[in-house]
């Protein structure tokens, strides 16, 4: 660099960052041999901070707005070794802008499948991916931790640690869990949400803020997803009409493959199986082909002595009223009514009563 180079970096005297890009973490300011004059004007940005290093140690670090270089604001560097000097020479500091606004679209995913147990299925393999976004909360922190002297400092160059923490983290979550396979698809907010608050914590440790973390997919091996939609239907799909529905297409699909040689005959004896499937499906279908369930015998609940007893069945009840530890007026209830009532009041309880023989007389 040559005189008049020097002089020109020594008299300009204003320090900014205007940002281009959207990953840049991090940029060092550069100046000849790092001098800034006394009273230099400091611009900083919305979305950033800028930090000042003396001799490798943090001095000052500014928020956003715009500052005159002078003692008044630098307090801690008027300490530092190399102020002999005070204000009225070019002082030695390195700058590092910090951008502190949030850097989105950062994505994260399994390299390797995760093996999980399922108690259905064993052991099973599923893979996730998603995207978070992050940014810089303490700079000073971040600085030490992660960026050292690192000039020009973009988020891919620390994104392939975070991603290996996100995916360590979720592995223990996912296992931790003991979901059933197909869970964790339909759970993916409250997923996300938890393992928010685990990498945040994670994240924290390098001055990072986890402003937002997602999930967007979490897949599994073709043939245990059929098996999970197949066992989805199956507690709303009548097994028998499924049977017989898939042993007709089996028998039309024979009959489609079946070769010149088989003959008539055997077509006709296909297609009259398949007449019989669909016979019992429209039998089944057809209203009073088929006796009703059997209806389920009432219990009672009775109040003897003032203590509510029961259930009694109607033959426990007949014996009851026998020794007349049962009367037509004795309270009971049964399910499906709203409050007590006489036994009287039962229709079944009548017929009891009616099969009872009169009080024998003198007694």
């Amino acid at each position: 660099m040559g005189l008049f180079d020097k002089l020109r970096g020594e008299f300009i005297d204003i320090i900014e960052w205007t940002d281009g890009t959207n990953d840049t973490m991090v940029y060092r300011f550069d100046r000849y041999q790092n001098e800034i004059k006394n009273g230099a004007k400091l611009t900083v940005r919305e979305g950033q901070v800028a930090v000042f290093i003396n001799e490798g140690r943090i001095a000052d670090i500014f928020s956003p707005g715009m500052y005159s270089l002078t003692t008044e604001n630098l307090p801690i560097f008027s300490t530092l070794e190399g102020w002999k000097y005070g204000f009225n020479s070019p002082f030695k500091a390195e700058v590092y802008f910090i951008r502190t606004a949030n850097i989105t679209d950062q994505k994260w995913g399994t390299k390797n499948p995760i093996i999980l147990n399922d108690k259905r299925f064993g052991m099973i393999e599923i893979r996730a991916y998603g995207t978070y976004v992050m940014r810089v909360s303490e700079p000073a922190v971040f600085i030490k931790e992660i960026v050292g002297t690192d000039g020009n400092f973009t988020a891919d160059k620390i994104a392939e640690q975070l991603k290996s923490m996100i995916v360590a983290r979720f592995t223990d979550a996912a296992g931790e869990a003991n979901l059933p396979i197909e869970n964790y698809a339909s759970n993916i907010t409250e997923i996300s949400d938890l393992l928010e608050g685990i990498i945040g914590i994670e994240f924290k440790k390098y001055g990072i803020e986890l402003t937002k973390f997602l999930i967007e997919n979490v897949s599994m091996p073709e043939e245990i997803k059929n098996e999970v939609f197949e066992l989805s239907r199956l507690h709303t799909v009548d097994l028998n009409k499924l049977t017989q529905i898939k042993a007709a297409k089996a028998l039309q699909t024979a009959s489609e493959n079946s070769s010149p040689g088989t003959g008539i005959g055997m077509e006709f004896a296909m297609a009259n199986m398949m007449g019989q499937v669909f016979t019992g499906l429209n039998q089944q279908n057809r209203p009073g082909t088929t006796p009703p369930p059997v209806p389920t015998a009432l219990s009672y609940y009775a109040v003897i002595n003032g203590q509510q007893a029961g259930p009694y069945d109607i033959n426990v009840l007949k014996q009851m009223a026998t020794q007349q530890q049962l009367t037509a007026a004795t309270l009971v209830w049964y399910a499906g009514l709203k409050d007590w009532i006489t036994a009287d009041q039962s229709p079944e309880l009548q017929a009891i009563f009616g099969t009872l023989p009169p009080p024998v007389p003198g007694q």
